[in-house]
């Protein structure tokens, strides 16, 4: 398996290996989903309260109206509105944000693509810091909008950037980059001329990535979003294996390349930004995930977008486990776990896909 597949498209007898390849690594899929399943269960009993499994299982089976006799009003409260909401928007912003990366990389041939590679996460912050420094809205509702509003002017200013043929790759990319680093100069600038230290500590902390923020209202927004943006790029893995042969072989097997490019950029867009005004910019999830889902799966992407998403959500609900436990009381940003995890790891698979056969 590469990263950058040749130009000529598989022979029948390649296909129908690779094919025999998914099947042998479904146990590996059906492997994560269990540990998914596990990791929700466990990391939501990690914390300073004592709580297990079973209290866990108890408070939800009691607020589904299940006959079960509930926990105290405390533990009820710790179970159903801190951590689960928590834990679930991990696992939603982990998930998500390795299948953005995942298309990114397909679609543009470039296996450095990230969720945040078209501005998005630049943009995301400025909005954020504006809300926070100017006053702009009150609570988390308004942040998160804030947030919004700026990753979707930040995609807009990269189409606008782009031009018409912005569906080419280099002419995105560069976009992308250059409208990135523009809104990243004018956070900056809000920082340093408006913001107190009190706000510049506490925008600091949200660029980093957070999820001290999670409710049920925004696990209910990111499944919505993430469920549709997920299959509409679950509907195009055809043309996804396609294109890691070129253009010009996605195109000789019928699939239209600007039509399939500007509906994912624009799908992996959106998903972004959803998930960044959610939990801020939480780096190496969407980078390093696809590239060790290729390795446990190979690059199919009908197999692959399933795995990056659970493999991406079981990552983010343990590192956020840990940066708020780990140093306890005290919580760090999760952008700085997943880095201090994601870097090594990346590290580890580049080394071994140079590692001689």
């Amino acid at each position: 398996m590469t990263l950058t597949p040749s130009r000529t498209p598989p022979t029948t007898r390649t296909r129908v290996r690779v094919a025999r390849g998914t099947r042998t690594r479904t146990p590996v899929l059906i492997f994560a989903v269990a540990a998914l399943a596990l990791s929700v269960a466990g990391a939501t009993t990690i914390g300073t309260a004592d709580l297990t499994v079973a209290d866990v299982f108890r408070t939800h089976a009691v607020h589904l109206g299940l006959p079960v006799t509930g926990l105290p009003p405390l533990a009820d409260s710790i179970v159903w509105n801190l951590r689960t909401p928590r834990v679930l928007l991990a696992g939603l912003v982990g998930g998500g944000l390795a299948v953005c990366g995942a298309v990114l990389q397909a679609l543009t041939r470039n296996p450095l693509a990230d969720p945040y590679l078209l501005g998005i996460s630049a943009g995301a912050s400025t909005g954020a810091v504006s809300v926070l420094v100017f006053g702009l809205g009150v609570g988390t509702a308004a942040l998160t909008g804030g947030a919004f509003v700026g990753a979707v002017a930040a995609f807009a200013a990269a189409l606008a950037m782009a031009g018409r043929r912005w569906t080419e790759p280099s002419r995105i990319l560069l976009a992308g980059v250059a409208v990135g680093q523009l809104f990243a100069a004018v956070t900056s600038l809000i920082v340093v001329s408006a913001a107190s230290p009190q706000q510049t500590r506490g925008v600091t902390f949200w660029l980093l990535g957070s999820l001290t923020m999670a409710s049920w209202p925004s696990v209910a927004l990111a499944a919505a979003v993430t469920t549709v943006a997920v299959g509409i790029c679950w509907a195009a893995t055809p043309a996804l294996d396609a294109f890691t042969y070129g253009t010009d072989v996605a195109q000789s097997l019928g699939f239209a390349p600007a039509k399939v490019r500007a509906a994912l950029f624009t799908t992996t867009a959106l998903l972004a930004a959803v998930l960044v005004a959610a939990s801020g910019a939480i780096g190496f999830v969407g980078l390093t995930v696809p590239h060790a889902a290729r390795f446990l799966v190979g690059s199919r992407h009908r197999i692959l977008l399933p795995t990056c998403a659970i493999i991406g959500a079981t990552f983010l609900i343990w590192a956020d486990t840990a940066a708020r436990t780990v140093f306890a009381p005290q919580e760090v940003p999760v952008g700085v776990v997943t880095a201090l995890l994601g870097v090594p790891a990346f590290a580890l698979l580049i080394r071994r896909r140079q590692a001689p056969a």
